[in-house]
């Protein structure tokens, strides 16, 4: 009995050794907790119909589940803040099973001297392969936005800018921070922000040690109670700080390196500008009309270019000295007969509406006191000079993006709350025909109505907020720039949009949501 006894134990004994090779062992190779928000595939099948069912995913492949470690607790987090936005999916390339997959699809993360690649897939095909910073702020900005711009703090020229991410780690900055600093507030858009970054980010390494130059995007709703605080009207603003206190903003936006560091060693706030003086009062070869005499002028000359124009109107200011060297030349000239004329029409409102003048500039052609043509590609001394030399009619206006044929559902007040209450998700853009930034977003936002033009429960719509009709509903819905951006849910506002202003940015918000609701049909089948 005895030996029977002792084999016994030996038996037991292997059997144990065996349960923790098996068991314990692999456990301590992955001793991280893997959010059960990652999606681990091992079939070729379920890879494909993870990208036929999800738009965007970011894959991990790993040599080994070891390998894998590391990434799997950064990803674990991001998977948390991406949740309804964008899937985070694991291969290890290791596993039996998986092998055949990895080899199908071409992927050998053995290769590699980390053991890992971690590839994005978009609307179901491969996107790119991910090569931005692995930090959780990287990556949930790719993921947010795949097609997107860096972000600053990824540039590794921008290495000696502070960059601030919460309005608490801002206070701290000021408490504890002795040196002098400038503090730009911009936001990710911003083209004017961009172009400077380069500058402020080389004064950032030249001054290192005596100066500090931080950056803070500021653009979410998060940020209110900073930019009130410190004024922030556009972007960027620049504010500098002496142990914590505000002094005075920065407004040289067109600064060198240089400048930068010239003016931090001597810092004076912004100079008063002097009073600009009105275009009507100046010594000027252009006829400046009235409500009361533009009537009787145009009896006089029967050849008349009129540019209606507002003070503060930037196009307005770059187009009038072409309007005055236009003049001069008409003036010196025998072979012209036509005069220049300019109304300031938010004096001599009058005018305007008779005209109709929505806009500014405004040129308008008049023929023996009465209006003939409007010709808004007058833009410069040449093109003036050579259109009164032989007046004819302009070629048509290009159509209105109201008059185009595009998925964007152009909504006036009386059908606003109607029309949007038929709709699970609807995107609004609030703007005016004539702002710059809208311009720029119309094409973005109507590629974006394009792609989801299929699907009933979603819209993209736009209300024109210079419309009569329009004017207090865009006031009621909370507009007080162009271009405004709320999303709605059945008709209910939800939220206001903040993220980025191009067509990667729109399609994307709205696939968000409707991943998210994929998602709650999908609990709602397992339950």
């Amino acid at each position: 009995m005895a030996p029977l006894r002792h084999c016994w134990s030996e038996c037991c004994g292997a059997t144990m050794l065996l349960f923790v090779l098996l068991v314990i062992f692999p456990s301590c190779l992955l001793s991280v907790k893997v959010s059960p928000l990652i999606e681990k595939v091992s079939d070729h099948k379920d890879f494909k119909k993870l990208l036929r069912t999800r738009n965007n995913v970011l894959v991990l492949y790993s040599k080994s589940a070891a390998a894998a470690e590391r990434q799997l607790k950064l990803l674990s987090d991001v998977s948390q803040a991406v949740k309804g936005i964008a899937t985070i999916s694991w291969v290890d390339c290791g596993d039996t099973e998986s092998r055949k997959l990895c080899k199908k699809v071409k992927v050998n993360p053995s290769s590699k001297e980390n053991g890992l690649e971690v590839f994005h897939y978009k609307d179901g095909v491969f996107h790119t392969e991910y090569n931005r910073p692995e930090t959780f702020k990287s990556i949930v900005a790719f993921l947010k936005d795949p097609e997107g711009a860096p972000l600053w703090e990824e540039n590794p020229d921008a290495k000696d800018i502070v960059h601030i991410y919460s309005e608490k780690d801002f206070r701290r900055l000021l408490k504890k921070e002795d040196r002098p600093m400038l503090v730009m507030f911009y936001a990710p858009w911003c083209g004017v922000c961009k172009r400077m970054m380069p500058a402020y980010q080389q004064a950032a390494s030249d001054l290192k040690g005596s100066y500090v130059l931080a950056g803070m995007n500021v653009y979410s709703a998060e940020f209110e109670r900073i930019k009130e605080e410190y004024n922030v009207k556009g972007y960027p603003t620049i504010c500098y700080f002496e142990k914590g206190k505000f002094m005075h903003h920065f407004e040289n936006y067109g600064a060198s390196a240089e400048d930068i560091g010239e003016w931090l060693r001597d810092p004076q706030p912004p100079q008063p500008q002097a009073p600009e003086v009105p275009w009507a009062e100046e010594d000027s070869l252009v006829h400046h009309l009235t409500d009361s005499d533009f009537d009787d002028f145009l009896k006089d000359h029967p050849s008349v270019l009129v540019m209606f124009h507002a003070p503060w109107c930037g196009h307005c200011k770059k187009m009038k000295p072409e309007f005055e060297k236009a003049a001069e030349e008409l003036s010196a000239s025998n072979d012209v007969h036509g005069v220049l004329a300019a109304v300031d029409a938010t004096v001599h409102r009058g005018l305007a509406e008779r005209f109709h003048v929505t806009g500014f500039p405004t040129v308008k052609y008049f023929e023996d006191g009465e209006e003939k043509y409007t010709l808004p590609h007058l833009r410069t001394q040449k093109k003036i000079v050579e259109w009164l030399m032989n007046p004819e009619a302009p070629p048509p206006p290009e159509p209105s993006w109201e008059e185009k044929q595009t998925s964007v559902l152009h909504l006036v007040g009386e059908d606003f709350r109607e029309s949007l209450k038929k709709k699970k998700h609807a995107l609004v853009m609030f703007y005016a025909p004539w702002c710059p930034h809208c311009k720029n977003a119309i094409p973005d936002f109507t590629a974006a109505a394009d792609t989801f033009k299929e699907d009933r429960k979603i819209a993209y719509a736009a209300v024109d907020c210079t419309k009569e009709k329009n004017q207090d509903l865009c006031k009621q819905e909370g507009v007080e720039g162009y271009p405004t951006f709320n999303y709605y849910n059945y008709g209910k506002f939800a939220e206001k949009y903040n993220g980025e202003r191009g067509g990667a940015g729109f399609a994307s918000f709205m696939r968000s949501l409707r991943e998210k609701d994929h998602g709650k049909v999908k609990r709602k089948e397992e339950l």
